[in-house]
C-alpha cells in the first residue's frame, strides 16, 4: 500500500527529467498516485518538439492525461481542468511548479527590471497559481490539497535571484491567503521551498554554482539535498499524513533557512 494509493492529480510544469516537478511526479507515482501532466504549447504545433520531450520524460509515469497548457491563457486553463475531470471525475492534488522571468531582467539588478518583464514575471509565476487554484476547487468536491513551489530568495535576498525574488515573496503570501480562502473547502494549499537544485531554470540565476558551495557549506546538514529528497517532502504535503497542514512553506534546504552566521570553520571560495 502506497501512500498515495488511489489518489489522483494533475502536475503542470515538467519540463525534463531533472526538473523538480519530474522529481515529485517520481514519487508520487512510486506511492501510487495516478497522474495528468500539461506542458508548454509548441510555438509550432506541425513539429510539437516541446510535447515530445515531455512525454518522452513522464511516460514512465503511466500518464491518464497529458495535453498544452499556457498558464497566461485562460483558455488553455479551463481545457486543462475540464479534461482532469473527464478523466479522473475529481482531483486529490495539483502541483503547481511553474515560474518564469525574461532572461534579461532576470539576470539584471531588481531596479532595472523593465515594466514589461515584471508584469509577465508576475503574471507567470504568482497569478498562475491563483488561476490553477480557481479551476482546482471545481474538480475537489471532497477536498484535496495544492502545492506550489518557492525558494529562500523570496524571505531573504540571494544576490542572483533578482526579480524571481519578488515573485517568490508574491507566491507565498498568496498561498497563505489562499489556504484561509480554500480551508472551508477542506481544500490545503502549501508551499515547498527546496534548496538549490541544478534545473533549467537554476542554470538562468546568476552565480547557481556560488549557491550550492554556500549550501555545502553553511547548512547544519552540511551538503545540498537531493530530488528524491524534495520528491519525497512533497509526498508528505499532498498526503493524508499532512491533513493538517495549510498555508506553510516547507523549507527542504538541509537547514540553510535557519542559519544567521556561517560556522566557525566554514570556508568559502579562497577563504
Amino acid at each position: 500500500m502506497g501512500l498515495m494509493d488511489g489518489k489522483r492529480g494533475l502536475v503542470l510544469g515538467v519540463v525534463n527529467d531533472y526538473s523538480i516537478a519530474w522529481g515529485i511526479s517520481q514519487q508520487l507515482f512510486n506511492e501510487g498516485a495516478q497522474l495528468g501532466f500539461t506542458h508548454l504549447p509548441d510555438k509550432d504545433p506541425s513539429n510539437p518538439k516541446m510535447a515530445r520531450r515531455v512525454r518522452k520524460v513522464v511516460e514512465q509515469f503511466d500518464p491518464k492525461l497529458f495535453l498544452p497548457c499556457d498558464v497566461q491563457v485562460d483558455a488553455d486553463l479551463d481545457n486543462a481542468f475540464a479534461a482532469a475531470k473527464e478523466t479522473f471525475g475529481e482531483l486529490d492534488f495539483v502541483v503547481h511548479s511553474i515560474a518564469y522571468a525574461p532572461i534579461d531582467d532576470l539576470k539584471g539588478p531588481v531596479y532595472a527590471c523593465s515594466r514589461e518583464g515584471f508584469k509577465m514575471s508576475m503574471d507567470i509565476s504568482v497569478y498562475s497559481l491563483m488561476a490553477v487554484c480557481k479551476r482546482a476547487r471545481d474538480v475537489m468536491p471532497n477536498g484535496g490539497s495544492i502545492l506550489t513551489l518557492t525558494y529562500l530568495g523570496g524571505e531573504r535576498v540571494i544576490p542572483g535571484y533578482n526579480v524571481m525574488g519578488l515573485c517568490k515573496a508574491a507566491l507565498e503570501s498568496s498561498v497563505g491567503y489562499l489556504a484561509h480562502e480554500f480551508g472551508q473547502s477542506k481544500i490545503r494549499v502549501n508551499g515547498l521551498s527546496a534548496g538549490p537544485i541544478k534545473t533549467l531554470s537554476g542554470s538562468a540565476v546568476k552565480d547557481f554554482d556560488k549557491m550550492l558551495e554556500m549550501y555545502d557549506a553553511l547548512s547544519p546538514l552540511r551538503r545540498n539535498v537531493s530530488l528524491e529528497e524534495v520528491g519525497k517532502s512533497a509526498v508528505y504535503l499532498l498526503s493524508d499524513m499532512s491533513t493538517g497542514v495549510t498555508g506553510e512553506t516547507l523549507h527542504v534546504d538541509s537547514g540553510y533557512h535557519v542559519m544567521g552566521a556561517p560556522p566557525a570553520e566554514a570556508k568559502l571560495g579562497n577563504g
